[in-house]
């Protein structure tokens, strides 16, 4: 792998679900975080998402991510900032065209993505909607997909857990880095049993080493894989 797309619905998803990742192969791949939403206005009243408040949240958030991603080492991103938590009221072709004209200028190998199994309906969207846009009918989609989990939103889903199989180990560096990071958005996280918090953090990372032999692992689920063999 060499070029990877992270997909996430929201500013701090991708921290989440890859950060780790992310600080660990800063100097080895090239990443682009595409962010679907701007992660803030499904706070407000919808006669409100437009009021100056709301418009001064996205900001925060959007100052926040670029601050978080610069902790990683990734300057690669990109804002579309359609309404959060009112992605089932854009047309997913709208969101298909978005995905379809990253894959075609980025030209990734590797995409990842949420899992289509999340509580929030805005990660299953995007989650379905990748799965569209990727579909391998055109050259440049000929591409490995994974999904990830994000803390507060994936293990919620008690009737359909995700059920990872692929853990990449980390280092306790890289999960300092991945709180640093998540620091950023100092709205979004707070004491535990809170998901998001450094115990939190520290708890997934240990029972996903747990489960495949590492001191510390992040998660993922391979959707598509294409193993290439040269001889």
């Amino acid at each position: 792998m060499k070029r990877i797309l992270i997909v996430s619905a929201h500013p701090d998803d991708d921290i989440l679900g890859c950060g780790a990742y992310l600080y660990k192969y800063r100097n080895e791949l090239e990443f682009r975080v595409v962010f679907i939403a701007e992660g803030s206005t499904c706070r407000f009243d919808f006669d409100r998402i437009q009021s100056k408040e709301a418009l001064e949240q996205i900001e925060i958030r959007t100052a926040s991510a670029i601050k978080s991603l610069n902790v990683l080492g990734v300057k690669n991103f990109k804002f579309y900032d359609l309404p959060c938590g009112r992605l089932d009221q854009i047309p997913i072709i709208d969101i298909n065209k978005i995905i379809e004209n990253e894959i075609r200028t980025f030209k990734p190998d590797t995409i990842m993505v949420h899992s289509e199994t999340d509580v929030n309906n805005d990660h299953r969207i995007v989650a379905r909607s990748l799965e569209m846009a990727a579909r391998p009918v055109w050259q440049d989609c000929d591409v490995n997909i994974v999904s990830f989990e994000v803390l507060s939103t994936t293990e919620w889903n008690l009737s359909g857990p995700f059920t990872p199989n692929l853990f990449e180990e980390i280092s306790e560096e890289c999960l300092r880095k991945k709180w640093e990071a998540l620091e950023c958005y100092y709205t979004e996280i707070k004491e535990f049993p809170y998901p998001r918090s450094y115990v939190g953090l520290e708890t997934l990372a240990k029972y996903r080493g747990m489960q495949s032999g590492f001191k510390f692992a992040e998660s993922f689920k391979i959707i598509r894989w294409k193993n290439r063999i040269t001889v």
